[in-house]
């Protein structure tokens, strides 16, 4: 009965953070992917600063997305930490850890985004000050998305190791999260190295469909009833 209790709470607890998972998805795509090409142009802040005054409530909308991502998260990263911590405590402090930076790395270009708003529809009447102010913010968005993938792909490795040794999830789930943090290290060192490499974006595939596949997982199954026994077996 003790058991049965323990493994419910152990599959509400995983569903909650597939929830949080998910929204984090949904947010992502919808704030960098769909919104964030529609005001900010890459190169051209001048049309930038354009986009941010005729476009200004698309805009804070690209904000408000930005804060899901940071708030979902950082979330996240919590409910990891509280799903794993009974037995793979060292882990799941470095999973929820490095989660945590990453909430952070997107704060940065939170505040980016909400302060080129601010200037664009400022008082200030020089244009080129604007202009330059808009281009600085746009970098700073950038490489915070940017710099921030190498914790986009560590806080994949302690996640991956912990689904592959306790068996709580399928093992090639958490083989394919792993080599998907792998290719986010890769892919942001070949990128900030400058060079020039056409299949660089495909580096991170593996960490999409491992992504995807653990909001699934977490959501529809929660977590296998072996988990405890793999912990148990493996303090024998």
């Amino acid at each position: 009965m003790i058991a049965n209790t323990e493994q419910k709470r152990l599959i509400k607890t995983a569903r909650i953070t597939g929830l949080w998972y998910l929204m984090m998805a949904i947010t992502g795509i919808l704030g960098f992917m769909v919104y964030h090409s529609q005001i900010f142009v890459s190169g051209n802040p001048e049309q930038t600063l354009t986009n941010l005054v005729e476009l200004e409530s698309t805009a804070r909308i690209r904000l408000l997305l930005e804060f899901g991502i940071v708030i979902s998260q950082a979330l996240t990263a919590v409910w990891f930490f509280k799903l794993f911590k009974d037995n793979y405590e060292w882990e799941a402090w470095t999973l929820g850890i490095w989660g945590m930076v990453n909430a952070l790395a997107i704060m940065i270009s939170a505040i980016s985004i909400a302060s080129a708003i601010g200037i664009a529809n400022s008082e200030i009447s020089a244009m080129e000050d604007k202009v330059l102010l808009i281009q600085v913010f746009q970098n700073i968005i950038s490489n915070a998305w940017g710099i921030g993938s190498l914790f986009f792909g560590l806080w994949l490795f302690p996640m991956g190791f912990i689904v592959i040794k306790s068996k709580c999830m399928p093992i090639w789930l958490g083989r394919i999260i792993i080599m998907g943090g792998i290719g986010y290290l890769i892919s942001t060192v070949i990128h900030y190295a400058g060079i020039d490499f056409s299949f660089n974006s495909f580096l991170t595939l593996p960490a999409t469909i491992g992504e995807f596949w653990m909001i699934g997982y977490l959501l529809i199954f929660g977590i296998r009833p072996s988990y405890k026994l793999a912990k148990q077996n493996e303090n024998k």
